[in-house]
């Protein structure tokens, strides 16, 4: 796929966005930008980064092309540099201090683009007694206070994957700040620095909880409280054939249709009497207990009850709702989420499949105006895969 600047489909086209590559949520943060339609180009070191992989299947490295560059080769720290002279964005996700030993800190950057925004993809952030100490994403949740309630197991704790740190909040909250940091420049006519820490974007997203304990309405442990299956009309009942569904029917209408539904209306004890809550979710369960998994979509799915199916994300796409909104596309032979969110001019379409380290390096750095990019490959400083 050749390289022609500008033409990216939803509204970030003309945004011109350096990427020095890192893993989890720095990529995926890239990968919103260039979804959204930013040209993105996608600085690895040569043979590819740890962890994230090359190839089409690399999913989180789709939409932009991929440079391989000696960041050790003064030559290709030049060369970065004359990227971010031109350039709108620059994304790194190294330790703090690691870019400006290398030359394209801050003062380093800005000194060549004042109105860069140079957005920071850190777990512990920019400052604090753990910025360099090494993590991941369970150590960062860990310390927010989100990771302790987590789980439906009184006796310990249970992590989400890296879904809530990494991806809620890190590469969420750095494209926010770097949309709003891109905002004003365009007022200011000056850059800034974008320090988004997973620690940060984490708390913030728990602001729902810190409020209900602010409120003294929240209870520290687990299965205790409104959301964390701490009542009966909240939880994941399982179903006949090992399956499971979810139930989320908190508000009285809606618990109204799960109990006529389920066919325990007249039965069903007193949902707001504390004492009553274990009778409650026995009945429940036992009923949910007595029919497939498919039988209770059958029932539920399409109704106010709050009540869906859980299924793994290889199913997802041929849910009914899934499909109609093509939340889901086949992409390169693989299975993909279409760009988020939706805008109703500016449509954002999938681009470019994702490469290997250094697939496009001649010819993305020629796309950009880069002279001499030969001289670059023969001398060492980037490499041509």
């Amino acid at each position: 796929m050749s390289i022609e600047l500008g033409q990216g489909t939803g509204p970030l086209r003309g945004v011109k966005v350096v990427e020095i590559a890192g893993i989890g949520p720095g990529p995926h943060a890239c990968m919103t930008l260039a979804d959204l339609g930013a040209d993105v180009i996608r600085i690895e070191r040569p043979g590819g980064q740890l962890l994230a992989g090359g190839g089409p299947h690399m999913l989180l490295n789709r939409g932009r092309p991929s440079v391989a560059l000696d960041l050790k080769h003064p030559d290709a720290i030049r060369t970065v540099l004359e990227l971010v002279e031109q350039a709108d964005v620059l994304v790194e996700g190294m330790r703090p201090g690691v870019a400006e030993r290398l030359g394209i800190g801050p003062e380093d950057c800005h000194a060549l683009n004042p109105r860069l925004v140079y957005g920071r993809m850190t777990g512990w952030g920019q400052t604090g007694p753990f910025a360099e100490v090494a993590g991941h994403d369970m150590n960062y949740i860990a310390i927010t206070g989100a990771l302790y309630g987590l789980g439906q197991d009184k006796s310990r704790p249970h992590f989400p994957g890296n879904l809530l740190g990494d991806f809620g909040g890190g590469s969420t909250y750095l494209v926010i700040g770097i949309l709003a940091a891109l905002l004003e420049a365009r007022t200011s006519g000056r850059g800034q620095v974008v320090d988004a820490a997973i620690v940060d974007g984490t708390a913030h997203l728990n602001t729902m909880t810190a409020a209900f304990l602010a409120a003294g309405t929240f209870k520290e442990e687990r299965v205790a409280n409104l959301l964390d299956g701490g009542v009966p009309y909240y939880d994941i009942y399982e179903t006949s054939d090992g399956k499971h569904m979810s139930v989320g029917a908190l508000e009285p209408q809606f618990y109204d249709e799960l109990v006529r539904l389920l066919g325990i209306a007249e039965t069903a004890p007193d949902r707001y009497d504390p004492e009553q809550a274990d009778a409650l979710r026995t009945l429940i369960a036992d009923t949910f207990a007595t029919r497939t998994q498919a039988e209770w979509v059958e029932v539920f799915e399409g109704t106010d009850a709050c009540v869906a199916g859980i299924i793994p994300l290889s199913e997802a796409a041929r849910h009914p709702h899934m499909a109609a909104r093509e939340v889901f596309v086949e992409r390169d032979g693989f299975l993909q989420p279409t760009p988020a969110p939706r805008f109703s001019r500016t449509e954002a379409t999938l681009s470019r499949t994702a490469e290997d380290a250094g697939q496009s390096t001649r010819e993305a750095l020629t796309a950009w105006g880069i002279d001499g990019v030969d001289a670059l490959i023969e001398g060492g400083a980037a490499v041509q895969a």
